[in-house]
């Protein structure tokens, strides 16, 4: 999340005193000691999912599990902290809990006291590893978050065309499975259309995982065919989403401010949402292959 974002959603301008200093320490990266934070925060999250999947092994967990279980308490109790200082520390304690992190938060030190009640319920505690995405922007990876923004945006108006392709190639399937259902037959595994059908995705796909394979010269030339449309099919929604990324792309770039330069705004927005002034656009990149109209002339 783009930190100015941050700020308006959890409320920042409320804050004041103590809770600012807090807030920025603990959801900024701009100061030393709101990087060491995101530092220590990532180590213990890691620690703590190792933790977890130490446990899972059948002979570590008879040896330690007295250290296991302390080590698993510690990191919850660490947690706990964490997530009620975070509450405090913000000015719309409600946005942060109903927001994802804030979701994720809660669910990293619920599963440990479930397991209080429910034998086994701590192993739900891999969720923790989701929030490592929120303190990738200590290594310096906040530069993708712009690209990764025009990747959904690429999805969202890609997603009726990826929604159609995907029904044909379901109908697709439907047809390929019959027909070998009905070129093979139950004597050479295809034992029902429904497993014909898994047949000719697995086959379709690419994957082949050979549990099921035509027998019959018929059989196995309409396999062939499979095999080579599945290779053509590939090709098609990694098109669709190129075309978009790149349309999205150009959206962002032709769209900036003239005052603060911030490009990251939406197709649809007429003023800058750093700094309020109004957007223009660049002119299109001309191709090498125009050439200027002298005609009128």
């Amino acid at each position: 999340m783009d930190r100015n974002k941050q700020d308006i959603i959890f409320g920042r301008d409320r804050l004041s005193g103590w809770r600012l200093e807090m807030y920025d320490i603990i959801f900024g990266d701009d100061t030393p000691l709101g990087k060491g934070f995101d530092v220590a925060l990532m180590a213990v999250i890691i620690a703590s999912v190792l933790a977890v999947m130490i446990e899972s092994v059948a002979t570590i967990r008879a040896d330690y599990a007295n250290a296991l279980r302390i080590a698993e308490w510690g990191f919850t109790v660490f947690f706990t902290i964490e997530y009620v200082l975070r509450l405090i520390c913000v000015g719309r304690p409600l946005r942060y809990a109903r927001s994802f992190f804030g979701v994720v938060d809660l669910l990293a030190v619920i599963p440990t006291y479930l397991s209080v009640l429910i034998p086994g319920a701590q192993f739900l505690l891999v969720v923790r590893l989701l929030r490592v995405l929120r303190v990738f922007r200590v290594l310096k990876l906040a530069t993708y978050l712009n690209e990764a923004d025009v990747l959904v945006r690429a999805l969202r108006a890609s997603r009726h065309k990826i929604v159609i392709f995907l029904f044909a190639v379901l109908t697709l399937v439907v047809i390929l499975g019959s027909l070998m259902y009905l070129i093979e037959g139950r004597d050479n595994g295809f034992t029902s259309i429904p497993r014909s059908i898994y047949w000719a995705i697995v086959t379709l796909t690419t994957v082949g995982y050979g549990d099921i394979s035509p027998h019959t010269d018929l059989g196995q030339a309409l396999a062939a065919i499979v095999m080579i449309m599945g290779y053509g099919i590939i090709a098609v929604p990694t098109g669709i989403v190129t075309a978009e990324i790149t349309r999205a792309g150009l959206e962002d770039r032709r769209r900036f401010c003239a005052r603060c330069k911030t490009t990251d705004h939406r197709p649809s927005a007429s003023f800058c949402w750093q700094c309020g002034t109004a957007l223009t656009s660049t002119p299109a990149p001309r191709s090498s292959s125009e050439k200027p109209d002298h005609s009128a002339s």
